[in-house]
């Protein structure tokens, strides 16, 4: 029978001492009984809840219906009664009397959770094949700041004050710039370009680096277009470097990734820091170059044939002059660079259609890559 509070007519020192034994004396039987999460959460409610736990019942029956002569020893007995059975009430645990040692104790011969291997992500697998494609041509591996200056991502790569691409609508600035200088002011960097020029006022001539890394720019996400993906681009400085020699590596690398019956295509183009530029195409790897599956067009190349993978050039020798004092004189040493965007590359060896699928962290989705 569950216990029940007594009302007490006689308040003399004996009486309160049997009272509180039997008080105690029930608290331990109940506890007693405890087998399971909830029974320990119901027994605590029972005697510590505030609004009508057994312990504000003692407070309540006792204490404030004592007469006023034996207030005070009833107080003491009280409070005396009330830590030990907040005592009793913690000790209490699942299993009942049962030691609490041996209750959680844990076998530790049975075997541990193994604990999954995660795979890369496609995005950053495809980023790590080119970067080591690239090393093996001796290119060492250089990086930077995602927020960078407009002197770094800009001014010094030959963009002109009134270049598109640093408005707003194409560039994600750092808010609060406006009282700066317009060289010093901070920006999500919309390329990896700004790593050649860091690297080459470290670096004296020659150099070889491949730069892989976050960039931002204002686009709109859609099944082509991100706010934030992935570049690599490279940088080779030395005397004597042609146009032949860029054509020569890339043609390499696009063969060591695509396979060795690709072909490559070069077509003039315009970008501020090479001149003269180029885009490289490559013979379409999922069609052959035929501009069709079966009987069915190929998507990804547009029925030609051909996809655009990079763009490229010879470095502009006003870029140079930024760097003059460094080693880099334009009449002394020339040089290329290329970028390309890995998220779209990705998409292309696995056969996605929407570049947003990389972002949103559908574990389903990266399954099938791992």
């Amino acid at each position: 029978m569950a216990y029940t509070i007594p009302k007490l007519k006689d308040y003399s020192a004996a009486a309160l001492e049997n009272a509180a034994a039997e008080c105690m004396a029930a608290c331990k039987a109940e506890g007693a009984q405890v087998r399971s999460d909830s029974d320990l959460k119901l027994f605590r409610d029972r005697w510590m809840a505030r609004k009508n736990g057994i312990l504000t019942q003692i407070n309540d029956l006792w204490l404030k219906g004592a007469p006023k002569e034996a207030k005070r020893e009833t107080g003491i007995r009280v409070n005396e009664l009330k830590a030990r059975i907040a005592e009793l009430v913690e000790a209490a645990h699942v299993g009942g009397s049962a030691d609490a040692l041996t209750a959680e104790r844990v076998d530790v011969t049975l075997p541990g959770i193994q604990r999954r291997i995660g795979a890369e992500h496609p995005v950053i697998k495809t980023s790590h094949e080119i970067v080591s494609v690239f090393q093996k041509l001796g290119y060492s591996v250089a990086e930077g700041p995602v927020v960078e200056t407009d002197y770094y991502n800009f001014e010094s790569l030959n963009f002109p004050p009134n270049h598109p691409a640093r408005d707003t609508q194409d560039t994600l600035f750092i808010a609060g710039q406006q009282s700066k200088p317009q060289r010093e002011r901070l920006l999500l960097r919309t390329h990896t370009s700004p790593v050649q020029i860091r690297t080459m006022e470290k670096m004296r001539p020659p150099i070889r680096i491949v730069i892989p890394g976050k960039v931002h720019r204002n686009d709109p996400p859609d099944a082509s277009h991100s706010p934030m993906f992935h570049q690599i681009e490279g940088l080779a400085v030395d005397t004597n470097i042609t146009f032949g020699d860029l054509k020569g590596t890339l043609d390499h690398a696009m063969k060591a990734l695509f396979g060795s019956n690709v072909k490559t295509h070069f077509r003039p183009s315009f970008f501020p820091f090479t001149e003269p530029s180029a885009e490289l195409y490559v013979t379409c790897f999922i069609c052959g170059g035929s501009g069709k599956r079966g009987s069915d067009p190929c998507r990804p190349c547009k029925q030609t044939g051909w996809i655009e993978v990079l763009g490229c050039g010879m470095v502009d020798p006003n870029v140079f002059e930024f760097v003059k004092d460094n080693g880099y004189d334009p009449k002394k040493v020339s040089g290329f660079a290329f970028g390309m965007g890995v998220d779209r590359l990705a998409l292309l060896k696995y056969g996605v259609d929407d570049i947003q699928l990389f972002f949103q962290g559908d574990v389903r989705f990266l399954q099938q890559f791992a």
